[in-house]
């Protein structure tokens, strides 16, 4: 959950190229840094998440927060909702391989990212752009990120599918040439690795024929967080943060102190896991800390009462045991942490009760 919401509202579509029919938004980034290894998202309106802001970068941000790896995205464009905890991109909605080659340079002489994720060529495609010659602008495309950024890993991806037959077959044409494009430039030496997006997803995770749904982009997310990972360094070495994030069983979001408020006495609640600071929760000894404050049990706390966080005391109703069945109980009142009425909307308030070590009293340390 963001502490300050920084997003950008959607005031107006503009269109994009006439020849994609699609409208789309793209704002100037705010260069959010968390200084992490710096990863840019480069496209088109794919990467920027066209019809699902934030594309499949809420997922493979959520991926990687949730490993352990501490990850800058990078890009002079920004958008996304707040359970995407890094907004910055570089994807153009509408932009072909030849508007990319023309501004890359630029982009990464100002971002230095350590590894660039590349899936471009759909808009050459939709505006039959000199089709037989997109291959050889690929390979330049990519020669000119690897000149750039020579230690750069760069993750360069087939296109996912179109529903419509004869763009979809002259996609397939196009990504027939990407793996022999990308073999000469490990064959000479660079750092540069392919990413069989097109077989991730099918025609049905498309919500306009072009664009993936949220489910889509989530199969898109999962397939650059498996190439990533199989690169070491590529993200980074994940695991080594001495914080973690708490996971609910039943609703797969996070325990999260809301709007990073340190105030004695607030509830936490859960939200989408976003790796937040206010997400993040160190265990010291028996304690569980967040934002500098202890979890805390309310004094003569009964069932239904709220947990809170409150200043480190060290007392007994700031003590916590994990227990063998993923529920959380508390030292002096006995009761587990619980996400009241069984809920998993973001939003829902976290409370004791009395340990059933049921779902949602159950707790991953992610």
């Amino acid at each position: 959950m963001l502490t300050r919401p920084r997003w950008l509202s959607l005031a107006m579509l503009t269109l994009a190229l006439a020849v994609t029919g699609i409208a789309a938004y793209s704002g100037p980034a705010h260069a959010e840094s968390n200084g992490g290894v710096r990863v840019m998202p480069l496209g088109d309106s794919i990467t920027e998440g066209t019809q699902v802001p934030g594309g499949y970068r809420i997922g493979l941000w959520q991926r990687m927060a949730a490993g352990g790896y501490r990850v800058d995205l990078v890009g002079s464009q920004f958008n996304g909702p707040s359970n995407l905890g890094d907004h910055d991109h570089q994807g153009h909605p509408g932009w072909r391989i030849d508007q990319i080659h023309a501004n890359i340079t630029g982009w990464l002489q100002t971002t230095t990212p350590r590894t660039v994720l590349l899936h471009i060529g759909t808009n050459d495609v939709l505006q039959n752009y000199n089709l037989s010659a997109a291959p050889n602008r690929l390979s330049a495309l990519i020669d000119r990120i690897t000149a750039a950024a020579p230690t750069a890993d760069v993750f360069v991806a087939t296109i996912i599918p179109l529903s419509n037959g004869g763009q979809e077959n002259a996609a397939r044409t196009f990504n027939a040439a990407i793996p022999g494009i990308v073999q000469s430039k490990v064959s000479a030496g660079k750092r540069v690795h392919l990413v069989d997006m097109h077989s991730a997803l099918t025609t049905a995770d498309l919500i306009d024929g072009i664009h993936p749904t949220a489910n889509g982009y989530d199969k898109m997310a999962a397939t650059w967080y498996g190439a990533l990972q199989a690169v070491p360094g590529s993200i980074g070495t994940g695991g080594g943060s001495t914080s973690s994030a708490l996971v609910g069983a039943a609703s797969g979001r996070c325990l999260d102190v809301p709007n990073a408020n340190t105030a004695n006495g607030v509830q936490p609640i859960i939200w989408d896991c976003s790796g937040r600071t206010n997400q993040q929760w160190t265990v010291s000894g028996q304690t569980i800390q967040s934002l500098g404050k202890c979890l805390d049990s309310p004094t003569n706390a009964a069932a239904g009462s709220k947990a809170q966080i409150w200043d480190c005391t060290g007392a007994a109703n700031q003590r916590w045991t994990f227990n063998s069945n993923g529920s959380i109980s508390n030292a002096a009142s006995g009761l587990c942490l619980d996400v009241s009425g069984a809920a998993t909307a973001n939003g829902s308030q976290v409370i004791l009760w009395t340990c059933t070590a049921a779902a949602n009293q159950r707790w991953t340390r992610t």
